[in-house]
């Protein structure tokens, strides 16, 4: 396996994990707390901060092994991965400027592994 593929791997699985740290934020967020300070001292909310300090760490050994100008390239995949759960597990909406963003997104991202 090549060693630029091997670390980009590290950060596209922690933008994926990212996003599923978020999700974990909004379904905490739907929940009512008996006190304030629960909204934050919860499992889920330390759960999902958890996530997202791993992710963080992974994006920081991902650098030792690509090229600076990747790295925006492959979080962006974290707007497809939110917008997948924002339908699949919050039933949201999904509108024609989503769906034309999205296409961008992912041309971005072809265009920079075909040229790149």
């Amino acid at each position: 396996m090549n060693s630029t593929l091997f670390y980009a791997s590290f950060i596209l699985f922690g933008t994926f994990i990212s996003a599923v740290s978020q999700v974990i934020l909004k379904k905490a967020s739907e929940k009512k707390y008996s006190s304030w300070i629960f909204e934050y001292l919860n499992p889920r909310v330390i759960t999902a901060y958890l996530i997202f300090f791993v992710s963080t760490y992974m994006s920081v050994m991902a650098y030792k092994g690509i090229p600076l100008s990747m790295g925006p390239v492959l979080e962006a995949t974290g707007y497809i991965y939110v917008t997948v759960f924002g339908v699949t597990i919050f039933h949201e909406e999904i509108g024609t400027k989503k769906i034309i963003a999205l296409i961008l997104i992912m041309g971005g991202i072809f265009v920079y592994s075909i040229i790149g």
